[in-house]
């Protein structure tokens, strides 16, 4: 993810921060079946999944152009962006290894803040699964990371994604030329979420049972 973000920056405080880092080197997934934290024997699902232009034409952050070599070196860098307490890649699997979706989330323990990104495979998508399951996994963010703000982007023809934002009560902040990890930039809409907004929202619009790790976005 693109050191660009966050664009709003409250400095942590240096326990605050190493705590939000212990938090992602430690995090565990009781997700129950079918989520799973990325690993390098993933690559040949996760780029049978990614390789699908109708799953990689809106996602700025996976790297161009999409092989099985260049999906190998994305999982490599969530690997390592969690050992740093930076990140993490969950992958959604289905029947035989299938994989029908992916989270990846970025931390920036200094500043806080994190953002989510990732997509699911068209078959799943329009059912507001997608939706409910952002929800869901922005109050794990939230509880389980510590962080005090999520960030998002998306494309400026990325409707799906600003219809998630706009149902989970994020604050549209404008437009940013953001950096492509290949090189160049793409015109995208930025929200920010805080943890006082989240809640006031989250409380108001209730979707279901309180959320845990286990429910992320699809």
């Amino acid at each position: 993810m693109t050191d660009q973000l966050p664009l709003t920056r409250i400095p942590a405080e240096p326990a605050r921060a190493e705590a939000i880092r212990a938090a992602v080197r430690s995090a565990l997934l009781p997700l129950g079946s079918g989520f799973e934290l990325g690993r390098l024997d993933h690559a040949e699902a996760f780029f049978k999944l990614v390789g699908d232009p109708a799953v990689n034409d809106p996602i700025a952050t996976l790297p161009r152009p999409i092989t099985l070599e260049t999906c190998r070196g994305f999982i490599k860098d969530r690997i390592a962006a969690k050992a740093r307490g930076e990140g993490l890649l969950i992958l959604m699997v289905g029947d035989g290894g299938r994989i029908v979706g992916y989270q990846d989330i970025a931390v920036w323990p200094e500043w806080s803040a994190a953002a989510l990104g990732g997509a699911i495979h068209p078959d799943a998508q329009g059912s507001g699964r997608g939706r409910a399951g952002a929800r869901r996994a922005f109050d794990w963010i939230f509880e389980t990371l510590g962080v005090d703000l999520i960030c998002e982007t998306a494309s400026l023809d990325n409707i799906r994604s600003r219809k998630i934002m706009e149902g989970a009560g994020f604050s549209y902040r404008g437009e940013i030329d953001l950096a492509l990890p290949g090189g160049g930039a793409r015109r995208s809409r930025y929200w920010e979420l805080t943890r006082p907004e989240w809640i006031a929202f989250r409380d108001a619009h209730p979707v279901g049972p309180k959320a845990s790790a286990g429910a992320i976005r699809g």
